[in-house]
């Protein structure tokens, strides 16, 4: 029997384990930077683009 896993799930998972270890080195930002990429080309990119959009729009309404 073969386990497929997606991509973004294991990039996601290498990421919150990057983050949780606080691992700053080249390696992280490469995970970090594939997961984005993959994450984009997912069904889950414009609920990402809506929610960044409107935390962009809260904090430029913040200092008016």
């Amino acid at each position: 029997m073969t386990i497929s896993v997606s991509v973004v799930l294991f990039l996601g998972i290498a990421l919150a384990v990057v983050l949780k270890l606080r691992s700053a080195t080249v390696g992280g930002a490469v995970i970090a930077a594939l997961f984005g990429f993959y994450l984009a080309s997912t069904d889950a990119a414009p609920a990402v683009h809506d929610a960044v959009a409107s935390l962009a729009t809260a904090i430029a309404d913040m200092g008016t």
